[in-house]
């Protein structure tokens, strides 16, 4: 496990592509049990190289209800992005993800993941790749049918702040999907 992170920290895959450089953002350890698996770090993630760190990544937390202690311990959490590395500013937010990263590096890690329990998708890239045909035509009714993807995945939208129009407007996520993330994310720390 280590000779991969250390072989997708140093990626240069899609350097040319990328207005501040490659600097892939991933954690990961044989003995973590749930991944997520996200978009691509943002500009304060870039900056740091911790991910989630920022006001997503806290969101995200009240989510699952874990501590910021927990959440980065990566025999708990295995945290793989869409992409590794900031991809850039488009016209209404964050570029999206490289489509190199995936295709090259998920399979891989997911092999050396021999204890997952549950995979969280998080947003349309995320859950397009690993849902495939199964994936509804929108992140809204994808992510509203959760329940045909357990036990194995959790779709979910992304915990952004620019996000609040679509919670706002789908009350039932906080009253379902938010409970059952909660219940199962508890479920695989007291096993």
């Amino acid at each position: 496990m280590q000779d991969l992170l250390k072989s997708i920290k140093q990626c240069t895959i899609c350097e040319k592509h990328l207005l501040l450089g490659p600097r892939p953002v991933v954690s990961a350890h044989p003995e973590s049990k749930i991944v997520i698996i996200g978009q691509a770090p943002g500009t304060k993630v870039h900056e740091s190289g911790i991910p989630w760190d920022d006001a997503s990544g806290k969101q995200l937390r009240k989510w699952l209800n874990v501590s910021e202690e927990d959440f980065y311990d990566i025999t708990k959490f295995a945290i793989i992005p869409m992409g590794f590395c900031y991809p850039g500013k488009g016209k209404t937010g964050d570029l999206p993800p490289r489509p190199e990263c995936a295709p090259q590096w998920h399979k891989l890690l997911l092999e050396k993941l021999q204890n997952v329990e549950l995979i969280l998708l998080i947003g349309m890239y995320a859950q397009k790749y690993y849902l495939g045909k199964t994936a509804k035509k929108t992140l809204t009714e994808t992510v509203a049918n959760y329940k045909e993807y357990l036990p194995k995945y959790l779709p979910l939208p992304h915990p952004s702040p620019r996000n609040r129009f679509w919670l706002t407007k789908n009350p039932w996520f906080e009253v379902e999907v938010l409970p059952e993330l909660r219940e199962r994310v508890f479920k695989v720390y007291i096993n």
